[in-house]
């Protein structure tokens, strides 16, 4: 589940980020009103506008701090100094705890994406900016073991990941991280024996 933010300058601004946080992953985007978020943050309406234009402004908020949260683990990972294919190990750990954990409900870019499927969208956009992020991450890791079918590869890893994301809410938790983390062990086996850029 999404980490709500902290530490922001305002508490009104962050009690309806924190607010928009909890609710958007929970119930949806288009589900929840601003009436409610209003409500449930103990604002009035001119101070959510003061901080949020109109909903999509507090719709992006909401998925930056996910790609915040996101881009934090990923970095704990990184500079914990194991060879890359523990990296990647230690990064699958961490996604599969976040499918274990209370309240999991997916993706939250995926969410968003299947709310928002105007390609132009600035919500839609926003969650390319993450993903794309995310394949980067994960095909410089795999290209420090050999950089043969290092793409290829990555988007393998985040297909299994987005698998596991959308599989680990509607079955049970536990064996969907089991099948995942296994199948990033076959993974990194066949791509340091072979060469993962040809098909055959």
């Amino acid at each position: 589940m999404p980490t709500a933010p902290e530490g922001r300058p305002s508490e009104a601004r962050s009690r309806l980020l924190n607010t928009a946080t909890r609710l958007f992953y929970a119930e949806g985007i288009h589900s929840v009103g601003i009436d409610r978020i209003v409500a449930e943050a103990q604002v009035t309406r001119a101070t959510l506008y003061r901080h949020f234009p109109g909903k999509e402004d507090l719709v992006l908020a909401y998925l930056n701090e996910v790609d915040r949260a996101m881009r934090g683990q990923a970095d704990e990972a990184v500079t914990a100094g194991l060879p890359a294919a523990g990296t990647i190990r230690a990064l699958s750990e961490s996604i599969a705890q976040g499918i274990q954990s209370a309240g999991f409900r997916g993706c939250a870019f995926l969410n968003a994406a299947a709310e928002y499927p105007d390609p132009e969208s600035p919500v839609h956009k926003a969650v390319l900016a993450h993903r794309e992020w995310f394949l980067d991450t994960v095909t410089e890791l795999l290209a420090k073991i050999q950089e043969t079918g290092a793409e290829p590869a990555a988007r393998h890893f985040v297909m299994m990941r987005d698998g596991a994301m959308a599989a680990g809410c509607l079955f049970d938790p536990v064996l969907i991280c089991e099948t995942f983390l296994h199948g990033v062990e076959r993974l990194l086996t066949v791509y340091a024996a072979t060469d993962y850029s040809d098909p055959a």
